[in-house]
């Protein structure tokens, strides 16, 4: 199946001079979601995980079902102010402004090898900040996987030259 086939690209979204690549009408058909969701699975075969971390939020909608099917904890890495309890925090630049994420201080162990699963990557900041929460928590990053590579954004060869195994489903320019 190409997945690509269920991606719908949104121009100057949410500011002018992006293009946007939307996964809802992925995830909306049935078969092309499961589809990835198997994808992401596969894929998960070449990482030794503990756990698996996702970025708020479109990266929690894979990664809940993958943490489901293979029986591992799931990790929230979510906007700053929204998790309850006390958090490690990391500020971070996107290609279109500036973001934090956060963890529970309590979600992951000493030497938890996490698995982290996104929708996309773009320029790498938000990937690199889920990286840097992972490892301030005394955890490994296992690896990334992501259902879309902007492989002319340079995010994914900035994980790989920071030594991050990194595995995408399909891949796009970003303009």
């Amino acid at each position: 199946m190409d997945l690509k086939e269920y991606i719908r690209s949104i121009k100057d979204y949410p500011k002018k001079g992006i293009l946007f690549r939307d996964i809802t009408t992925l995830i909306k058909n049935e078969k092309a979601f499961a589809n990835s969701i198997d994808q992401i699975i596969e894929r998960s075969k070449k990482f030794k995980l503990d756990k698996i971390a996702a970025i708020e939020s479109r990266g929690f909608v894979f990664a809940s079902a993958v943490s489901y099917l293979l029986k591992k904890p799931f990790i929230l890495l979510r906007k700053k102010n929204k998790l309850p309890a006390d958090t490690h925090s990391v500020d971070f630049k996107l290609e279109y402004g500036t973001a934090t994420i956060e963890v529970h201080k309590d979600s992951i162990n000493e030497n938890d090898s996490v698995l982290i699963i996104d929708d996309l990557i773009a320029t790498g900041g938000t990937a690199e900040a889920a990286a840097d929460l992972v490892e301030i928590s005394k955890g490994k990053v296992a690896g990334f996987i992501f259902v879309i590579n902007l492989f002319d954004l340079g995010g994914n060869k900035k994980l790989i030259e920071k030594g991050y195994k990194t595995e995408s489903l399909i891949e796009f320019p970003g303009h």
